[in-house]
């Protein structure tokens, strides 16, 4: 659904049907009391287990507006293959987009994005000429001890709230 694509389907686009989804993980801000700029590389840095070790990560940040709709920002996906670490950073591609006073940020998480991206069969086997699947089941921790999180490459103006609050645009959480 949307993203930077050549499809006829790419662009931005309305997720709320994708969120509603059992296999779709949602974590939205509340409303934003002021604007907030963003511009540059985007990052969730999750904390994940999953019951195989062939699998994907999908993260894609939205721009929720104050009726509900939730329109698409970037995106990306990491694929991981046996022994990769349960700490993983999803690099989504750059932007530059204002979340306007009211909105909200959202960040969905799921285990691919077929066919935006190519899927994974979960058994290594070649993408191209695999036959076999194998399911995964995917665990996002998000408490103190692994605090997963969306890393903003937030913009400080002049009189914005981060200008007055440095420690917001520090973290970038």
């Amino acid at each position: 659904m949307g993203g930077s694509s050549l499809s006829t389907n790419s662009g931005p686009k309305d997720n709320r049907a994708l969120e509603r989804r059992p296999d779709v993980l949602a974590y939205t801000s509340a409303p934003l009391a002021a604007g907030l700029e963003i511009t540059g590389p985007v990052a969730a840095d999750l904390h994940v287990s999953s019951s195989n070790g062939h699998t994907d990560f999908f993260a894609r940040l939205c721009d929720v507006h104050p009726r509900g709709r939730s329109v698409n920002v970037t995106d990306g996906m990491l694929r991981l293959v046996p022994g990769d670490p349960g700490h993983i950073r999803v690099e989504l591609w750059p932007t530059a987009h204002l979340f306007r006073a009211g909105h909200r940020i959202r960040l969905q998480v799921s285990s691919g994005a077929h066919p935006r991206y190519a899927r994974n069969l979960g058994t290594g086997e070649p993408l191209a000429t695999g036959t076999a699947m194998q399911p995964a089941e995917q665990v996002v921790y998000h408490d103190p001890q692994r605090p997963s999180a969306v890393l903003l490459p937030v913009q400080v103006t002049a009189g914005s709230p981060a200008a007055r609050s440095p420690g917001h645009a520090a973290a970038g959480r």
